[in-house]
Order: structure tokens, then C-alpha cells, then sequence
């Protein structure tokens, strides 16, 4: 956590300077006021900010008055199973999908796993809250040493902090992830070796592997009372065999996010984007994209290459479990985009590059 300015300070911004508060209500970060942190939240420089309670109450009376949602099976487990080896060396790079939005990154001789979720539930408690349908990719047991962990955001479908707490017991990685949610990891287990960065941060992992916090348009949330205590970030991972551009959660918005990566940190040789968890599309469309909208930001970042995350797995929200995997097909047939550039793989299933 960083320590805060003294309290006469003034913190330099775009426009003249802005007086800091040195005590502020933050759960979890305190530092200096920025584009994105007014001293006791962070929040979107495009002004773009969660639905408020009423609107989450009308979601809530379309799914179950009006039945919106639509019925997931209990369990479609995935045919594949992984077991990775110790490590991957030289210009290769050896991508596995555990499920949801987790990812084995293998390249330059580094483990790097991609908000790892190996929980029943993507929720705070056990008994209740979405629950996964396919068992992981990956075994826990069967795990490469795992070297870096990168967690994106606060929301339980991404840090899942038992699985971060196992991952410390048993592999010592080190953790990359946006300000504020070091503390909570930290809060949960002090084993966890949590390192919290903001926007634009480079963090060196060796090996000619580097790591940097990029902006992306979305918000974080453990309770009813720490919104946006807490930063969220997309990644730009820098190896020798290439760059990957891993995009946990985001609206597109104007797509300026993705234009701006390809432009600041590119050429991209590999784009993880979302597909899913995006209807209904009024509620959704500011901080999920449908995957026609991850086609265009696959477009917009100009990567090579692109995979899909985010479906199949946890049922979050109001689309078939088959959905983003149609509606992707779709978009890639209207853009003229063959579908082995943006690919859909099941729990276990590999891509090696």
C-alpha cells in the first residue's frame, strides 16, 4: 500500500493542483489524488460509472418476474484435461484455459497464471452465489511451479482469494494486481506475496518478461460498502514470443481503451478478450462487451491473434450458456475474420504459439 502525502500537500494534475486528504474512508488504498483516485475511490476518467441499486432491482424483477434468464444445465463438464509441463523455453508460448477468465500462461521459462478461480463458487460465501459447471482445465495438483500470478480486479469471479491463498501455500508466486486489491488479498491470508500498481506501472518478472497495468473500462466490488475502493487494470504482458494483451472485464465504450494499447505498446501478437456475461445489454454494455463488440475490439488493438474467455463457466448473467459462442461466430463471419485468428477453447483445451 502506498503511504500518503503529507497533509499540506498539493498533488499536481492536469489544470493546476488539487489539495489531497490524508484520511480517507478507503478500505484499502490510500495515495495521492489522481485522473482516477479522488483520495477515497477510484474512478473512470470517461465519467462512465456502475448501475445503482434501482436498476439492479429492475435486472433482478426482469430474471425471475418476467424470466429473462435463461436456464444453464447444472454441469456440461469439458472433455479436456490438462497436464502442463514444468515450463516452456525460447520463442514458444504455451497457453492453457483453466475456465471463466483463468489462463496458465507458459513462455520464457515463466508460470503465469491469469485470475486463477479453482472455488466452487464465484461468490463470498459457499453455500450460495454463481456456481461453475465444468470442473477446472487444470487440476490444482497438476500445476506447473507457478511463478506470477496477475489479478485484474476485486469482483469474486476474478480474485478468488482461496485460491490465491493455496497458490501461496504451495507455490510462493509473486502477485501483480491494481492498487487496493493487495490489501485485500493481504486481508485474507498475509502469505500472499501481493504487489498492488497502478495504471501504466511496468513491473520487470525476468527473463525478457514484463508486465504493465493498462487502463480498461469497468469497476471492482467485494461489499455494499467498498465500490471502486479498489482499482481495476487490463495487462500487457512483454515476452520473447510476443505480446499478449489480456482483458479481464470491460465495456468497450468508444473503444479508446484498445486503440490506445495498440498504439502505445504494440505490435500485439495475441488479444484475451471477453465474450461473455454482457445481457441484458442496458444493464451490461458499460462494463461487459457482447462479443460482437470483442470483435471490434480485437479490431481496434490489431492484434494477430485472439482468444476468448469469460463464457461457459459461471453463469452471471442473462445468456445461454451457448450464446457468446454464436454470437462470436457471427461477428467474425460479418468482419471477414476467419475464426482461427479468434479462437474458443473448453476447460483444458491448449493453444501453443
Amino acid at each position: 500500500m502506498r503511504n500518503p502525502v503529507p497533509s499540506t500537500a498539493l498533488v499536481p494534475l492536469a489544470g493546476g493542483a488539487v489539495p489531497y486528504r490524508t484520511a480517507p474512508m478507503s478500505q484499502y488504498y490510500n495515495g495521492p489524488v489522481s485522473d482516477h483516485f479522488d483520495g477515497e475511490r477510484f474512478f473512470d476518467p470517461d465519467h462512465v460509472r456502475p448501475r445503482g441499486r434501482p436498476d439492479l432491482l429492475r435486472w433482478m424483477r426482469d430474471r425471475y418476474v418476467r424470466g429473462t434468464k435463461a436456464k444453464w444445465p447444472a454441469w456440461a463438464p469439458s472433455p479436456h484435461a490438462d497436464s502442463p509441463p514444468e515450463r516452456v523455453t525460447g520463442t514458444r508460448w504455451r497457453i492453457s484455459y483453466v475456465g471463466h477468465a483463468s489462463f496458465l500462461v507458459q513462455a520464457a521459462g515463466l508460470n503465469i497464471l491469469l485470475d486463477p478461480v479453482w472455488s466452487a463458487r464465484a461468490s463470498p460465501v459457499r453455500f450460495a452465489g454463481p456456481k461453475r459447471v465444468n470442473d477446472p482445465g487444470i487440476a490444482f495438483g497438476a500445476l506447473p511451479p507457478i511463478h506470477v500470478v496477475l489479478v485484474s480486479h476485486a469482483h469474486y469471479d476474478h480474485l478468488d482469494a482461496s485460491t490465491l491463498a493455496r497458490l501461496a501455500s504451495a507455490h510462493h508466486p509473486r502477485v501483480i494486481t491494481p492498487l487496493g486489491n493487495d490489501t485485500i488479498m493481504r486481508n485474507h491470508d498475509p502469505a500472499i506475496a501481493a504487489e498492488g500498481h497502478d495504471w501504466h506501472d511496468r513491473v520487470e518478472m525476468g527473463d525478457g518478461v514484463a508486465v504493465t497495468l493498462v487502463p480498461t473500462r469497468h469497476w471492482s466490488a467485494r461489499t455494499l460498502s467498498d465500490r471502486n475502493m479498489a482499482l481495476w487494470a487490463s495487462f500487457v504482458i512483454d515476452s520473447p514470443a510476443g505480446r499478449i494483451y489480456f482483458v479481464a472485464d470491460s465495456g468497450y465504450g468508444e473503444g479508446r481503451h484498445f486503440r490506445a494499447v495498440r498504439e502505445r505498446y504494440g505490435p500485439l501478437r495475441l488479444a484475451i478478450l471477453p465474450i461473455g456475461a454482457y445481457e441484458p445489454r442496458w444493464f451490461m454494455r458499460d462494463q461487459h462487451m457482447n462479443p460482437a463488440e470483442s470483435v471490434q475490439a480485437f479490431i481496434d488493438c490489431d492484434a494477430e491473434l485472439a482468444l476468448a474467455h469469460h463464457h461457459g463457466t459461471f453463469q452471471l448473467t442473462d445468456e445461454a450458456i451457448e450464446a457468446p459462442r454464436v454470437a462470436l461466430s457471427e461477428a467474425l463471419n460479418r468482419a471477414g475474420i476467419l475464426a482461427e485468428r479468434f479462437r474458443v477453447l473448453q476447460p483444458g483445451q491448449v493453444w501453443e504459439l
